[in-house]
């Protein structure tokens, strides 16, 4: 199946992007990298901006989809699922194009919380933290929003450690710790 031209401008962009870091890359390497002009570009994306808000819905609507399909082929049950959110996470991050989360990256690049791209950033993580708050409320947390942000913020941890230092088994020792939390807010 062949990407109509504004597709492969969000491909072009959203690989660049990721690999090189937004603020790093040019409206050039775009064009280039999609094999067309600024003309084309700027009639599909008003500003590089709207690229990049782009780049990141899409992302987070990628992400997610995939993800929760991987944690559903791991597990059956909400309390499982919670711990294969760890297992899905860790196999990411093993593949040798992993750069980080790109919401994690763009929030760093554009740091003030009023920016359009640090909010979309932010918002990825609220839903991250929405889906393990439902999972939390199935399998009977007492604290199901509590549970989630503390199983996030591993995970959070974890990518960022991933991203400093390969290989670092960040995702497995946070799975660890998860499993103790879960336990816990099961048992209050």
């Amino acid at each position: 199946m062949s990407l109509n031209l504004q597709e492969r401008i969000l491909q072009a962009a959203a690989e660049l992007f990721y690999s090189q870091g937004i603020r790093a890359t040019g409206v050039d390497a775009i064009v280039k990298a999609a094999n067309t002009t600024k003309m084309s570009l700027y009639k599909y994306f008003s500003s590089k901006d709207d690229l990049i808000l782009a780049f990141l819905r899409k992302r987070d609507e990628d992400f997610r989809v995939w993800f929760v399909e991987q944690v559903n082929n791991k597990a059956d049950t909400p309390e499982t699922k919670l711990l294969a959110i760890f297992d899905v996470i860790d196999e990411w991050m093993a593949i040798p194009e992993f750069r980080g989360c790109a919401f994690i990256n763009a929030a760093a690049e554009f740091p003030l919380e009023g920016n359009p791209v640090h909010q979309v950033s932010a918002e990825f993580y609220d839903k991250f933290r929405g889906y393990m708050t439902g999972l939390a409320k199935e399998c009977g947390s007492t604290s199901p929003e509590v549970l989630a942000l503390q199983l996030s913020l591993l995970i959070e941890g974890a990518i960022v450690s991933e991203q400093m230092k390969r290989h670092s088994g960040s995702a497995v020792l946070a799975k660890q710790a998860a499993v103790i939390l879960i336990n816990a807010s099961l048992l209050n």
